[in-house]
């Protein structure tokens, strides 16, 4: 585990710091009792977690059918990719299954405060600031990095994505242009 994800004091370092979250959600739960709502997301957050650990990087938190996930500097590109492919792999997942949702990914690469907070009894890791604003606030309906995300990939990685304006943003190259 990186060292950037043991801080008991605040410090700024800098990070790739996602946001996904699930289209239709909302949706697909009206159907479901509370045990299978519980049941898929506990396996969701099983493959997400599985997904980001294993290229470095860290779920900083749950949020229903969200997480927020970060990623040390060096591990930028490994995200990223991870990521992609988990995003691919959910997706087909869930046409498979009848099911109408899609991972939205958002990315965004820049420096972060990271640090232990939360209750006197309960502190975890969380990430603030700048980068995580623009990571959340990014317009996409699949899957989207920032400038500065793309530019902490190599050359073979970069191939995986096109320009997409206004304002620029990266998509894979198997998506559309939708906003």
């Amino acid at each position: 585990m990186s060292r950037a994800f043991e801080n008991s004091k605040p410090a700024e370092s800098e990070f790739l710091v996602v946001f996904c979250d699930l289209t239709g959600f909302s949706r697909m739960s009206t159907a479901k009792t509370g045990m299978e709502i519980f049941d898929f997301l506990s396996s969701f957050y099983e493959k997400a977690g599985d997904a980001v650990e294993s290229a470095g990087g860290k779920v900083v938190k749950f949020m229903g059918d969200a997480f927020l996930a970060a990623f040390p500097a060096d591990r930028a590109e490994d995200g990223i990719l991870a990521l992609l492919g988990f995003k691919e792999g959910f997706d087909a997942m869930m046409s498979e299954a009848g099911v109408q949702s899609n991972l939205v990914v958002k990315a965004h690469f820049g420096p972060a405060v990271s640090g232990m907070v939360g209750t006197r009894k309960d502190k975890r890791f969380d990430l603030f600031g700048g980068t995580v604003n623009t990571a959340a606030m990014l317009k996409s309906s699949g899957f989207a990095i920032t400038p500065q995300a793309f530019r902490k990939l190599g050359t073979a990685a970069r191939k995986k994505f096109k320009k997409h304006t206004p304002p620029v943003v990266y998509i894979p190259l198997s998506e559309r242009h939708n906003p």
